[in-house]
């Protein structure tokens, strides 16, 4: 029988231990980066296929971050080139099950479609989108905005990073102590991540103490998280040293789940993050 999250986690620990996070990288060079989108609906892929797709577009070459299946790319009057070979990707669902009490239950399970980069498609140039401008060493109004409007409470004055699940603040350093505003923003949605997981927010397990497998599985959601927020916003995703690395790839060959499983929370504290912007602004309005 078919493992789909074996096969992801492979795929995952393939570039890891090759020294590549997939997760990490300078979208101020590849085109339009960002979060990968539906080229036809602009809607943005979530959970591991984000990872999925990123590895795709770094393999390939692929600059435009928006794919689409073959039906869609028909559908829009395209087609996909000759002998091109598409990515799978991963969607989540669920079948009925009646147990012997008569009971219903949902059966989560896996399974996989395939999508294809603008750039393996003929005649879809409509669909091509403008490259993102470089961003340069100022603060940047959207994302600190974004992070203001999440009322999350974030401090600045120590020379470290850190969220307080006890007291529910974010500790950052000086905006002046960065070498630059990917590193500044980086850490901070890094931070950010970490404060939705408290229990009235996404209610995630945090760990006790460096190297258990929870605190590893927490600072991967974060790392994720921080990594698709950079995205959006147009800056390089930071991570964190060679141990915390060493402690991902231990946790997802001991768990074939533990990738995807992180991506999901990861995705989940984002949308909890814009869903706070969203409420914020028509507050505003």
């Amino acid at each position: 029988m078919r493992d789909i999250y074996q096969e992801v986690s492979e795929k995952i620990l393939k570039a890891m231990e090759s020294g590549t996070l997939p997760w990490i990288k300078p979208w101020s060079e590849i085109g339009t980066g960002g979060m990968p989108r539906n080229a036809i609906t602009r809607r943005p892929y979530s959970g591991a296929n984000v990872a999925l797709l990123w590895i795709a577009a770094s393999n390939n070459g692929y600059t435009s971050n928006r794919f689409l299946t073959y039906k869609q790319a028909q559908e829009a009057g395209g087609n996909v080139k000759k002998g091109e070979k598409g990515t799978p990707i991963i969607f989540a669902s669920s079948f009925e099950k009646e147990t012997d009490k008569g009971e219903k239950k949902f059966i989560p399970f896996l399974k996989t479609f395939t999508v294809f980069a603008l750039e393996q498609c003929e005649r879809l140039e409509q669909f091509q989108e403008k490259p993102l401008p470089v961003v340069t060493y100022n603060r940047d109004r959207d994302c600190d905005a974004f992070m203001v409007s999440t009322a999350a409470d974030i401090r600045h004055g120590e020379a470290r990073a850190y969220y307080n699940s006890d007291a529910d603040y974010i500790m950052l350093p000086a905006w002046e102590t960065f070498k630059s505003a990917d590193g500044y923003y980086g850490i901070a949605l890094h931070e950010l991540v970490h404060w939705t997981g408290n229990k009235n927010r996404c209610n995630r397990e945090f760990g006790k103490r460096f190297g258990d497998r929870a605190y590893a599985a927490e600072e991967l959601v974060a790392e994720l998280g921080a990594a698709f927020m950079c995205a959006e916003f147009g800056y390089d995703a930071t991570t964190q040293h060679a141990a915390y690395i060493q402690n991902w790839i231990s946790l997802i060959k001991s768990d074939s789940k533990a990738f995807i499983t992180a991506a999901s929370k990861a995705s989940k504290a984002v949308e909890f993050l814009r869903e706070l912007a969203i409420q914020e602004e028509k507050i505003a309005a």
